[in-house]
C-alpha cells in the first residue's frame, strides 16, 4: 500500500495513509468529495491498472455514523457493520428492504445502513452483493469498529 500512498501524495493529496489492506485510504484535500473520488479513481486506474468502485466519505460523516449507531448494549460490537453509498442513503429505494431477515438486522441511518450480522446466522442474507443487486448501485461495507479506527488515523 506504500506505492498507493506515494501515488496519491505525488498527485497533491496531503497526509495520505492507508489502513489495513481492504482499500481504506485516509487523506486530506481541499477538493470536494466527488473530485477526490474521480482523481483517486483515475490515478489508481492509470498507475496500478485497477478499475475500482469507490465510495468516499469525510471525517464528519464517520463521526456521525459512529455516534448514531442504533445497535447498543445488547449487541456484539464486532458484529455491527455499516453500508456506505456515495449519495444520500435515503435516496435509495429503501422500500425494497424486507421486514424480516431472520437473526440479521438492518437499520436505516442518516448516512449509512447499519447491519447486525450475528455469528449464528448460517448464511448471511444481508451482504454487499445482495444489497447492490437490490438497489442497483455501488455500495461498500465496513465493520463499525474499523470506521472508529479510521477516525483515529
Amino acid at each position: 500500500m506504500s506505492y498507493l500512498v506515494d501515488i496519491l501524495t505525488e498527485a497533491g493529496f496531503q497526509h495520505v495513509r492507508t489502513y489495513i489492506q481492504s482499500g481504506n485510504i485516509i487523506l486530506e484535500s481541499d477538493l470536494d468529495l466527488e473530485e477526490i473520488r474521480e482523481r483517486v479513481h483515475t490515478l489508481i486506474k492509470e498507475k496500478i491498472g485497477a478499475d475500482l468502485k469507490m465510495v468516499i466519505k469525510n471525517k464528519n460523516d464517520f463521526e456521525k455514523i459512529v455516534h448514531e449507531n442504533p445497535f447498543r448494549e445488547d449487541y456484539l460490537y464486532d458484529r455491527i457493520h455499516v453500508i456506505f453509498y456515495q449519495g444520500f442513503i435515503q435516496s435509495l429505494p429503501l422500500e425494497k428492504l424486507k421486514a424480516d431477515y431472520g437473526e440479521e438486522e438492518i437499520c436505516v441511518g442518516d448516512h449509512c445502513l447499519y447491519l447486525y450480522l450475528p455469528r449464528t446466522a448460517k448464511q448471511k442474507k444481508l451482504n454487499t452483493n445482495y444489497l447492490e443487486k437490490l438497489f442497483g448501485v455501488v455500495l461498500t461495507m465496513r465493520k463499525l469498529n474499523v470506521v472508529e479506527k479510521l477516525l483515529t488515523k
